[in-house]
Protein backbone atom coordinates (compact mmCIF):
# COMPACT_ATOMS: atom_id res chain seq x y z
CA UNK A 1 0.00 0.00 0.00
CA UNK A 2 1.20 3.08 -0.61
CA UNK A 3 -0.30 7.00 -0.61
CA UNK A 4 -0.04 10.38 -2.00
CA UNK A 5 -1.50 13.97 -0.63
CA UNK A 6 -4.05 15.70 -2.69
CA UNK A 7 -4.71 19.02 -0.54
CA UNK A 8 -6.47 18.26 2.59
CA UNK A 9 -7.00 14.61 1.36
CA UNK A 10 -4.68 11.60 1.66
CA UNK A 11 -5.82 8.75 -0.93
CA UNK A 12 -3.94 5.12 -0.31
CA UNK A 13 -3.92 3.22 -3.40
CA UNK A 14 -2.70 -0.43 -4.24
CA UNK A 15 -0.35 -0.58 -7.11
CA UNK A 16 1.10 -3.81 -9.41
CA UNK A 17 2.54 -4.84 -11.80
CA UNK A 18 4.89 -3.10 -15.04
CA UNK A 19 3.74 -1.92 -18.08
CA UNK A 20 1.22 0.88 -19.42
CA UNK A 21 -1.36 1.68 -16.24
CA UNK A 22 -4.48 0.48 -15.93
CA UNK A 23 -7.03 1.97 -13.04
CA UNK A 24 -9.14 0.67 -11.71
CA UNK A 25 -12.31 2.28 -9.70
CA UNK A 26 -14.60 0.50 -7.26
CA UNK A 27 -18.37 0.37 -6.30
CA UNK A 28 -20.64 2.73 -4.14
CA UNK A 29 -19.00 2.80 -1.17
CA UNK A 30 -16.97 -0.05 -1.78
CA UNK A 31 -13.24 -0.34 -1.99
CA UNK A 32 -9.97 -1.91 -3.81
CA UNK A 33 -10.60 -5.18 -2.19
CA UNK A 34 -13.44 -5.38 -4.57
CA UNK A 35 -10.61 -6.15 -7.23
CA UNK A 36 -8.05 -8.67 -5.55
CA UNK A 37 -8.87 -11.50 -8.07
CA UNK A 38 -8.74 -9.11 -11.14
CA UNK A 39 -6.27 -6.63 -10.40
CA UNK A 40 -3.27 -9.53 -10.72
CA UNK A 41 -4.80 -11.03 -13.57
CA UNK A 42 -4.26 -7.52 -15.35
CA UNK A 43 -1.03 -7.02 -14.10
CA UNK A 44 0.34 -10.16 -14.93
CA UNK A 45 -0.51 -9.75 -18.70
CA UNK A 46 1.64 -6.73 -18.49
CA UNK A 47 0.36 -3.65 -16.84
CA UNK A 48 0.58 -1.70 -14.00
CA UNK A 49 -2.70 -1.65 -12.04
CA UNK A 50 -3.08 0.60 -9.70
CA UNK A 51 -6.82 1.19 -7.25
CA UNK A 52 -7.28 3.85 -5.01
CA UNK A 53 -9.47 3.73 -2.27
CA UNK A 54 -12.14 6.07 -1.91
CA UNK A 55 -12.07 9.10 0.55
CA UNK A 56 -13.38 6.97 4.08
CA UNK A 57 -12.15 3.68 3.55
CA UNK A 58 -9.15 2.18 4.38
CA UNK A 59 -6.10 4.60 4.95
CA UNK A 60 -7.91 7.54 2.66
CA UNK A 61 -9.22 10.41 4.36
CA UNK A 62 -10.55 14.36 3.52
CA UNK A 63 -13.09 16.45 3.47
CA UNK A 64 -16.16 14.10 2.89
CA UNK A 65 -19.02 17.48 2.29
CA UNK A 66 -19.02 19.48 -0.76
CA UNK A 67 -17.36 17.19 -3.45
CA UNK A 68 -18.46 16.38 -6.84
CA UNK A 69 -17.96 13.85 -9.27
CA UNK A 70 -14.77 15.69 -10.60
CA UNK A 71 -12.92 15.70 -6.72
CA UNK A 72 -13.44 12.26 -6.54
CA UNK A 73 -12.10 11.96 -10.03
CA UNK A 74 -8.43 14.17 -9.22
CA UNK A 75 -8.28 11.83 -5.91
CA UNK A 76 -8.33 9.13 -8.28
CA UNK A 77 -5.78 10.97 -10.52
CA UNK A 78 -3.25 11.77 -8.02
CA UNK A 79 -3.02 7.98 -7.46
CA UNK A 80 -2.63 7.17 -11.08
CA UNK A 81 0.25 9.42 -10.92
CA UNK A 82 1.93 8.75 -8.03
CA UNK A 83 1.35 4.93 -8.31
CA UNK A 84 2.25 4.44 -12.67
CA UNK A 85 5.80 4.76 -12.06
CA UNK A 86 8.28 4.62 -14.88
CA UNK A 87 5.09 4.26 -17.33
CA UNK A 88 4.04 7.75 -17.64
CA UNK A 89 1.28 7.45 -20.36
CA UNK A 90 -2.39 7.82 -20.19
CA UNK A 91 -4.40 5.07 -18.42
CA UNK A 92 -7.02 2.82 -19.22
CA UNK A 93 -9.21 3.55 -16.96
CA UNK A 94 -11.87 1.07 -15.76
CA UNK A 95 -15.06 1.75 -13.68
CA UNK A 96 -17.14 -0.73 -11.85
CA UNK A 97 -20.68 0.59 -11.39
CA UNK A 98 -20.58 3.63 -9.81
CA UNK A 99 -16.83 4.38 -10.17
CA UNK A 100 -17.72 4.13 -13.92
CA UNK A 101 -19.27 7.73 -13.26
CA UNK A 102 -15.75 8.53 -11.83
CA UNK A 103 -13.93 7.24 -14.45
CA UNK A 104 -16.26 9.25 -16.94
CA UNK A 105 -15.60 12.56 -14.91
CA UNK A 106 -11.53 11.69 -14.86
CA UNK A 107 -11.70 11.58 -18.33
CA UNK A 108 -13.83 14.72 -18.85
CA UNK A 109 -11.48 15.99 -16.36
CA UNK A 110 -7.98 15.21 -17.03
CA UNK A 111 -8.33 14.07 -20.84
CA UNK A 112 -4.48 13.99 -20.95
CA UNK A 113 -4.48 11.14 -18.07
CA UNK A 114 -7.21 9.01 -20.42
CA UNK A 115 -6.70 7.24 -23.31
CA UNK A 116 -9.61 4.91 -23.43
CA UNK A 117 -12.54 3.73 -20.89
CA UNK A 118 -13.84 0.80 -19.78
CA UNK A 119 -17.69 0.64 -17.75
CA UNK A 120 -17.92 -2.41 -15.64
CA UNK A 121 -21.49 -3.41 -15.25
CA UNK A 122 -21.96 0.46 -15.22
CA UNK A 123 -25.59 2.62 -14.90
CA UNK A 124 -25.53 5.05 -17.54
CA UNK A 125 -27.45 7.76 -15.73
CA UNK A 126 -28.29 8.46 -12.04
CA UNK A 127 -31.81 7.36 -11.78
CA UNK A 128 -32.89 4.79 -10.16
CA UNK A 129 -36.39 2.97 -9.88
CA UNK A 130 -37.41 2.18 -6.32
CA UNK A 131 -37.40 -1.34 -6.34
CA UNK A 132 -33.70 -1.13 -7.25
CA UNK A 133 -32.67 1.62 -4.98
CA UNK A 134 -34.37 -0.44 -2.10
CA UNK A 135 -32.18 -3.59 -3.41
CA UNK A 136 -29.43 -1.27 -3.06
CA UNK A 137 -29.81 0.42 0.01
CA UNK A 138 -30.46 -2.61 1.88
CA UNK A 139 -27.21 -4.17 1.01
CA UNK A 140 -25.72 -1.84 3.35
CA UNK A 141 -27.84 -1.19 5.73
CA UNK A 142 -26.23 -2.07 9.29
CA UNK A 143 -29.71 -1.90 10.75
CA UNK A 144 -30.64 -4.55 8.93
CA UNK A 145 -30.44 -8.45 9.65
CA UNK A 146 -27.57 -10.34 7.88
CA UNK A 147 -30.43 -12.69 6.48
CA UNK A 148 -32.27 -9.77 5.39
CA UNK A 149 -29.35 -7.57 3.60
CA UNK A 150 -28.60 -11.25 2.21
CA UNK A 151 -32.11 -10.76 0.36
CA UNK A 152 -30.97 -7.19 -1.39
CA UNK A 153 -27.75 -8.71 -2.37
CA UNK A 154 -28.77 -12.24 -4.36
CA UNK A 155 -31.89 -9.92 -5.89
CA UNK A 156 -29.83 -6.88 -7.03
CA UNK A 157 -26.43 -7.94 -7.32
CA UNK A 158 -25.93 -11.59 -8.12
CA UNK A 159 -26.89 -13.60 -10.78
CA UNK A 160 -28.79 -16.63 -9.59
CA UNK A 161 -26.11 -19.87 -8.89
CA UNK A 162 -23.93 -17.35 -7.31
CA UNK A 163 -23.20 -16.98 -3.66
CA UNK A 164 -23.86 -13.16 -2.46
CA UNK A 165 -22.23 -13.71 0.83
CA UNK A 166 -18.66 -12.72 -0.77
CA UNK A 167 -20.29 -9.28 -0.56
CA UNK A 168 -21.79 -9.44 3.02
CA UNK A 169 -18.84 -7.23 4.12
CA UNK A 170 -17.15 -4.15 2.46
CA UNK A 171 -19.62 -2.30 2.69
CA UNK A 172 -19.11 1.19 4.12
CA UNK A 173 -22.33 3.77 3.98
CA UNK A 174 -20.52 7.16 4.57
CA UNK A 175 -18.48 7.21 2.06
CA UNK A 176 -21.75 5.96 -0.36
CA UNK A 177 -23.87 9.01 1.22
CA UNK A 178 -20.80 11.21 0.00
CA UNK A 179 -20.51 9.78 -3.30
CA UNK A 180 -24.31 10.09 -3.79
CA UNK A 181 -23.92 13.58 -2.97
CA UNK A 182 -20.93 14.19 -4.87
CA UNK A 183 -22.87 13.25 -7.81
CA UNK A 184 -26.22 15.15 -7.17
CA UNK A 185 -23.73 18.47 -7.35
CA UNK A 186 -21.99 17.64 -10.38
CA UNK A 187 -22.78 18.89 -14.02
CA UNK A 188 -23.52 17.10 -16.69
CA UNK A 189 -20.75 17.20 -18.89
CA UNK A 190 -19.12 13.97 -17.70
CA UNK A 191 -21.61 12.11 -19.23
CA UNK A 192 -20.60 11.58 -22.53
CA UNK A 193 -17.46 10.03 -22.19
CA UNK A 194 -17.33 8.33 -25.48
CA UNK A 195 -17.19 11.86 -27.57
CA UNK A 196 -13.59 12.28 -25.24
CA UNK A 197 -11.97 8.85 -25.57
CA UNK A 198 -12.42 5.32 -26.80
CA UNK A 199 -14.78 3.29 -24.42
CA UNK A 200 -15.95 0.09 -23.72
CA UNK A 201 -19.28 -1.07 -22.40
CA UNK A 202 -19.01 -5.06 -20.41
CA UNK A 203 -22.52 -5.72 -19.66
CA UNK A 204 -23.16 -8.33 -17.13
CA UNK A 205 -26.41 -10.51 -19.11
CA UNK A 206 -28.25 -10.93 -16.08
CA UNK A 207 -27.81 -7.41 -14.59
CA UNK A 208 -31.40 -6.22 -13.05
CA UNK A 209 -29.45 -2.75 -11.54
CA UNK A 210 -27.79 -1.82 -14.72
CA UNK A 211 -29.69 -4.55 -17.72
CA UNK A 212 -27.38 -4.43 -21.36
CA UNK A 213 -28.59 -1.94 -23.51
CA UNK A 214 -28.38 -1.97 -26.89
CA UNK A 215 -25.17 -0.69 -28.75
CA UNK A 216 -27.64 2.17 -29.90
CA UNK A 217 -28.51 3.21 -26.59
CA UNK A 218 -25.00 3.43 -25.54
CA UNK A 219 -24.19 5.35 -28.32
CA UNK A 220 -27.01 7.92 -27.83
CA UNK A 221 -25.82 8.51 -23.89
CA UNK A 222 -22.27 8.32 -24.15
CA UNK A 223 -20.90 9.48 -27.58
CA UNK A 224 -20.02 7.61 -30.69
CA UNK A 225 -16.98 5.59 -30.11
CA UNK A 226 -18.15 2.88 -27.81
CA UNK A 227 -18.21 -0.71 -28.27
CA UNK A 228 -19.71 -3.39 -26.08
CA UNK A 229 -19.03 -6.83 -24.60
CA UNK A 230 -21.67 -9.01 -22.66
CA UNK A 231 -20.67 -11.66 -19.89
CA UNK A 232 -22.98 -14.32 -19.30
CA UNK A 233 -23.76 -15.80 -16.18
CA UNK A 234 -23.40 -12.65 -13.71
CA UNK A 235 -25.27 -9.95 -12.24
CA UNK A 236 -24.35 -6.09 -10.82
CA UNK A 237 -21.62 -7.63 -8.49
CA UNK A 238 -19.83 -8.80 -11.67
CA UNK A 239 -16.45 -8.82 -10.16
CA UNK A 240 -16.72 -11.69 -7.62
CA UNK A 241 -19.01 -13.65 -10.49
CA UNK A 242 -16.85 -13.58 -13.63
CA UNK A 243 -13.32 -12.49 -12.52
CA UNK A 244 -11.40 -14.01 -15.15
CA UNK A 245 -13.55 -13.09 -17.90
CA UNK A 246 -13.75 -9.13 -16.59
CA UNK A 247 -10.04 -9.64 -16.30
CA UNK A 248 -10.04 -10.15 -20.05
CA UNK A 249 -11.95 -7.67 -21.40
CA UNK A 250 -10.16 -4.41 -20.21
CA UNK A 251 -7.15 -6.62 -21.06
CA UNK A 252 -8.02 -6.87 -24.71
CA UNK A 253 -9.43 -3.33 -24.85
CA UNK A 254 -6.00 -1.99 -23.25
CA UNK A 255 -4.19 -3.90 -25.57
CA UNK A 256 -5.94 -2.76 -28.66
CA UNK A 257 -8.23 0.39 -27.71
CA UNK A 258 -10.87 1.04 -30.68
CA UNK A 259 -9.06 4.51 -32.76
Amino acid sequence: MAEVRRGPARIEYRAEGEGPPVLLLASLGRGAEDFDVVAPLIAAAGFRVIRPEPRGIGGSAGPLDGLTLYDLAEDAAAALEAGRGAAAVPAIVAGHAFGNWVARALARARPELVRGVVLLAASLGTATAPAIRAAIDGSFDPALSPAERLRHLQSGYFAPGHDARVWLSGWHPPVAAMQRAATAATDQAWRRVAELVPVLYVAAAEDTIAPPPTLAALRAALGPRVTMLTIADAGHALLPEQPAATAAAVIGFARNPPL
